[in-house]
């Protein structure tokens, strides 16, 4: 945690990508600095067989939060169509957002267990590994996996 808090003292935007790779999330714009429109990353998902990725926008906070940022998160979702918002924060949320966080109901896909709507999850919770962001995961597409190369015979195909 101690190292958490010195990247997010000495830059936040890091702290913010950093912490989108502890939940798996890949940023919503590139390394440029300026406006997120309230999303800071996203997670796309698939619950169903209709081959429509379902998405998880995600906002990333370092400093003081506030009840107030679940009631935007909750707008940015309708605005994004996102399945499930996801508060991912360094300071503990307070009674008030975790109150605010629980009248967003569930998500509940056909085929899977519902999971809570919003989700606040602490970078403390993430770095343990008591919590992580709750989705349903037919197939988890956030992240293409490298082809694999082979080593060896390298030198004879170049004439070594």
């Amino acid at each position: 945690m101690h190292g958490a808090r010195a990247l997010a003292e000495r830059d936040r935007y890091q702290f913010e990508w950093w912490a989108l790779g502890k939940v798996g999330a890949r940023p919503a714009q590139d390394k440029k600095k300026g406006a997120d429109r309230g999303i800071d990353g996203y997670i796309f998902f698939f619950d169903d067989n209709s081959g429509t990725a379902k998405k998880i926008a995600v906002q990333v906070k370092s400093g003081h939060v506030t009840a107030s940022q679940i009631r935007d998160l909750k707008g940015v979702m309708e605005r994004e169509e996102a399945a499930i918002p996801a508060f991912v924060t360094l300071e503990d949320p307070t009674k008030p957002m975790k109150q605010e966080a629980v009248t967003a109901v569930f998500y509940e896909p056909y085929h899977f267990p519902k999971v809570p709507k919003i989700q606040i999850r602490t970078i403390e919770e993430l770095q343990e590994g008591t919590k992580k962001l709750e989705y349903p995961r037919l197939l988890d597409t956030t992240f293409k996996k490298a082809q694999r190369k082979k080593k060896g015979k390298q030198e004879e195909q170049i004439g070594f």
